[in-house]
C-alpha cells in the first residue's frame, strides 16, 4: 500500500474521533510523507499545525496507523509546504476513483440494532456474513420499506468486519455514487480506474440499487463488477426498496445473480420493536420517559424508524429549549395528540375505531354471524385487545359477544402472523390505532 493510500486511510478511519472540522484544518493540510521501519513521518504545512498534530492527536495517529500497518509506528513531524502542494494535485487525480476503505458511518452499528420479529432473519443472516464475508450468503440482497433499518444493517456488517480486521478493504456506495463514477469515468475515459476502484474490494456495498433500473450501461458494469468479486469470493452486500423481481428495467441476468445468494424482506417493525427502538434511543440520550409517553411515540410512526427517532430528538430538543420536561403532557402537545389519562384506552373506543375502520355495527362485530367481512375484522379487534390493552382473552371473548377463549386465540394469533409479513395488515393497524390517537 502506497503513503498516500495509507494516508486516506487514516483520514477515513480517525474522522469520527477528531470531528470533520479538525480534519479540515489540521489533516487535509498533512501528509504522510515517508515509511522507514517503525517511523512514519508526517509533512505539515506549518509550526501551528505541527505543534497542535504533535500535541493532541499524536497517540490517535500512531493506533490507526499500528492498525493499518500491522506493526507498531512512532510518529515523527515535520515542516515543508512543497510536499501539500504535492500532495493537493495528486489528490486531483487520486479522488474520483479512490480505492481505500470507504468512510462507515459509526454510529451504525450491528450492536445498537434493535432486533425483533419483523428483522431477526437479517440480522442473523448479517452476524453470519461477518463471521465469513464471501462465504456464508453471497451475496446478501436485503430489501424492504423506507426507513426500517436497511442501511443501518448494511453499515453495521462493514462496521463489524472492520473492526475484527481493520486493514480489510471495504468499499460502501449508494447506487447514485457508483451512477456518477460510472459517467465520469465515460467522461474522462478512466474506465480502468473505475474497475480498479470497484472490482478491488473484498467487501463491497452498494445501497439502494433499484436506482439502477433503466440504466443499461450501469448495469452492464456493474453485472462485471459482481461477477469479478464473486469469482475472487469477496463479499457484496445490496439493499433495496423492493426485491430484484420488483425492480423494473433490471435485467434478468442480474436479477438471476442476486438470486443465487440470500434475499430477505425487512418489513416495518411492530409495536414491541418500536417500543425497544425508543428505549434504546433515550438510553443513548440519557433521558428517561414515562412508558405512556414511549407508547404514544412508538403509536404515531408505524413504518419509519428514521422518522420515529427524528421524531424523539425534534420533541426533546425543543422540550429543553423551552426549558420544559420531558413528560407525557409535554411530548404529546408536539404530537398533537391527547393523553387521554396517560394513553389509557378503553375496549369500547377498540370496538368503536374498528367498526369505524370497516363500516359495520357493533352489533356486526360482536354478533354470532361468521361471514368473511366480519371474521378479519373480529380479528382484528382481538389483536389490538390483547396486544395493546394487555386484555385476558377471557375477557375479550366476554367483550366480542361471550366468544370461547380459543376462538380469541386463534383469531388474535392469525393477525399476529400476518402482520409480519402483510405491508397491508400494517397499514390497517395504522390507522386503526391512528384513530384511537385522534
Amino acid at each position: 500500500m502506497d503513503n498516500l493510500r495509507v494516508w486516506h486511510k487514516l483520514l477515513q478511519l480517525i474522522k469520527p474521533a477528531v470531528g470533520p472540522d479538525n480534519l479540515k484544518a489540521y489533516f487535509l493540510k498533512t501528509l504522510l510523507k515517508s515509511i522507514d521501519g517503525e517511523n512514519v513521518t508526517l509533512s505539515t504545512s506549518s509550526a501551528f499545525i505541527k505543534e497542535t498534530l504533535n500535541k493532541k492527536y499524536k497517540s490517535l495517529i500512531e493506533e490507526v496507523l499500528t492498525k493499518i500497518l500491522e506493526k507498531k509506528i512512532n510518529v515523527l513531524f515535520v515542516i515543508k509546504e512543497n510536499d501539500i502542494e504535492t500532495q493537493e494535485k495528486d489528490e486531483e487525480f487520486f479522488q474520483p476513483f479512490q480505492t481505500q476503505t470507504s468512510y462507515l458511518n459509526p454510529k451504525y452499528t450491528l450492536a445498537n440494532f434493535v432486533v425483533g420479529p419483523t428483522n431477526n432473519v437479517a440480522y442473523a443472516a448479517a452476524q453470519s456474513v461477518t463471521q465469513n464475508p464471501g462465504i456464508s450468503y453471497n451475496p446478501l440482497f436485503i430489501y424492504g420499506g423506507t426507513g426500517v433499518g436497511k442501511t443501518h444493517l448494511m453499515i453495521g456488517i462493514g462496521n463489524a468486519i472492520l473492526n475484527k480486521k481493520p486493514q480489510t478493504k471495504i468499499i460502501y456506495s449508494p447506487s447514485e455514487k457508483f451512477l456518477n463514477d460510472y459517467v465520469e469515468a465515460i467522461k474522462t475515459n478512466r474506465m480502468g480506474d473505475l474497475r480498479t476502484k470497484y472490482r478491488s474490494p473484498q467487501v463491497l456495498l452498494i445501497d439502494d440499487i433499484q436506482f439502477f433500473s433503466g440504466r443499461e450501461g450501469t448495469q452492464e458494469e456493474f453485472f462485471h463488477t459482481f461477477n469479478e468479486l464473486l469469482g475472487k469470493n469477496s463479499q457484496i452486500v445490496i439493499t433495496s426498496d423492493r426485491s430484484p423481481h420488483e425492480i423494473a428495467k433490471l435485467e434478468d441476468r442480474l436479477k438471476s445473480r442476486f438470486a443465487g445468494g440470500l434475499m430477505i424482506d425487512i418489513q416495518a417493525p411492530d409495536f414491541d420493536t418500536r417500543m425497544a427502538i425508543l428505549r434504546a434511543k433515550c438510553e443513548e440520550q440519557r433521558v428517561v420517559l414515562e412508558e405512556a409517553a414511549l407508547q404514544m411515540l412508538a403509536s404515531s410512526f408505524e413504518t419509519n424508524i428514521r422518522e420515529l427517532e427524528g421524531r424523539l430528538m425534534g420533541i426533546l430538543q425543543l422540550l429543553k429549549a423551552q426549558n420544559l420536561l420531558p413528560t407525557t403532557a409535554n411530548i404529546s402537545q408536539h404530537l398533537k395528540i391527547p393523553t387521554r389519562q396517560g394513553l389509557k384506552i378503553e375496549p369500547k373506543q377498540v370496538l368503536e375505531a374498528v367498526c369505524d375502520y370497516f363500516n359495520l355495527t357493533q352489533k356486526d362485530l360482536i354478533g354470532a354471524k361468521r361471514q368473511k367481512e366480519l371474521v378479519f375484522p373480529r380479528h382484528m379487534a382481538m389483536f389490538i385487545l390483547s396486544e395493546h390493552l394487555n386484555i385476558t382473552v377471557e375477557k375479550i371473548g366476554q367483550i366480542l359477544g361471550k366468544r370461547d377463549h380459543t376462538t380469541v386465540m386463534h383469531g388474535r394469533d392469525k393477525i399476529k402472523n400476518l402482520v409480519s409479513t402483510d405491508r397491508e395488515i400494517q397499514r390497517m393497524l395504522s390507522e386503526i390505532r391512528g384513530r384511537l390517537a385522534a
